[in-house]
C-alpha cells in the first residue's frame, strides 16, 4: 500500500526539474552530488502500479496519460505567482482528489479495493505534531 501511495504522490511532491540541456563544457561549474534517493521515472511509477494492480495494457496507458496531465497541472501550480502558499496546498491536495478520482474510474472492482493511496494523509498525526497549515499560518500572519 505504501508503494502504491509513493508512486501516486511522488510526483505532486517533485513535479518536473528542469532537465539539463546540452554538453557539459569546460566552463560549466560541475554539479552537485545527488545523494539518497533516487525519484522513480513516470514510467517505474506506471510500472508498479501495473505490477500491484494487475493492470492491463489499456489500463496502464490510461493511467499514464492520467499521471502526465497532473505532472503538467503541478508545473503550472507551482510557477503560478499569483497562488499564496495556502491556496497552493488546496490547489495541490485537489488535484491529487482528482488524480486519484480519474485513477479509480479505470480500475475494475478489485483493483479499486486495492488502490487507496490516499490512506497516509487520512492518518492522524502525533498530538504535539505540527502540520504544514500551522506553519504557514505562523509565517505568513507576522
Amino acid at each position: 500500500m505504501a508503494l502504491l501511495s509513493l508512486a501516486l504522490v511522488s510526483p505532486v511532491l517533485a513535479a518536473t526539474e528542469p532537465e539539463a540541456a546540452g554538453v557539459t563544457g569546460a566552463a560549466t561549474p560541475p554539479q552537485p552530488a545527488h545523494h539518497g534517493h533516487k525519484r522513480p521515472s513516470m514510467d517505474d511509477r506506471i510500472k508498479v502500479l501495473a505490477r500491484n494492480l494487475d493492470l492491463s495494457e489499456a489500463q496502464q496507458a490510461a493511467v499514464k496519460k492520467i499521471l502526465e496531465e497532473r505532472q503538467q497541472e503541478t508545473l503550472r501550480l507551482r510557477l503560478d505567482p499569483s497562488l499564496s502558499g495556502e491556496a497552493r496546498i488546496g490547489r495541490f491536495r485537489a488535484l491529487q482528489d482528482s488524480t486519484v478520482a480519474q485513477i479509480r474510474a479505470v480500475l475494475n472492482e478489485e483493483q479499486r479495493n486495492k488502490y487507496d493511496p490516499l490512506v497516509p494523509r487520512r492518518l492522524q498525526p502525533a498530538p504535539d505534531q505540527r502540520s504544514v497549515d500551522d506553519w504557514l499560518k505562523l509565517t505568513t500572519s507576522q
